[in-house]
């Protein structure tokens, strides 16, 4: 069976929980409680084949803690990861600023491909930014309905539906 880790980074507020637990079909959470270094998420997907051979794929999704407080931990989180999901509020023009950061740190100093590497705008709903004018995200990001993410030379399709507590 195909094993593969894949890492969820972003800044504090970007969603990554709420994203990770819509993947895993876990628990909604209704209030805000920020991730405290690192919760690891594990499920298997058996629509996940390599070269037709019908294995199934093992994933496990380590939802980190975006509080910059936990940077001396990010070595060991990054250690055997396949690859990285990004993911930012776009409402949030400071996010904007810190994205580069997160791909220098999590894809580049570890020598991964970009192909293993996905960035997601999210936008949580209800924000004041539904109010008068449109989010930037709204501006500039059209709803994607499926990600095709390659990670051990497989591809993974993560679909990503639209729903009050999802992605934009």
């Amino acid at each position: 069976m195909l094993k593969a880790k894949i890492l969820f980074v972003g800044p504090c507020e970007s969603g990554k929980t709420v994203l990770a637990n819509f993947l895993t079909e876990s628990s909604d959470i209704t209030e805000y409680n920020p991730t405290q270094g690192v919760r690891i998420l594990e499920f298997e997907n058996p629509h996940v084949t390599s070269n037709n051979k019908g294995t199934a794929c093992e994933f496990e999704l380590w939802d980190c803690g975006g509080d910059p407080k936990f940077e001396s931990c990010w070595p060991a989180l990054m250690k055997d990861s396949h690859g990285v999901v990004i993911i930012f509020n776009a409402d949030i023009p400071s996010h904007l600023k810190e994205i580069e950061m997160w791909y220098s740190c999590f894809v580049q100093q570890q020598f991964l491909q970009d192909t293993q590497c996905l960035l997601i705008a999210h936008h949580k709903p209800g924000s004041g930014s539904d109010k008068g004018s449109l989010s930037l995200c709204k501006k500039t990001a059209v709803l994607l309905s499926a990600f095709v993410f390659r990670v051990l030379g497989v591809c993974i399709l993560l679909c990503v539906f639209e729903s009050s507590s999802c992605v934009c």
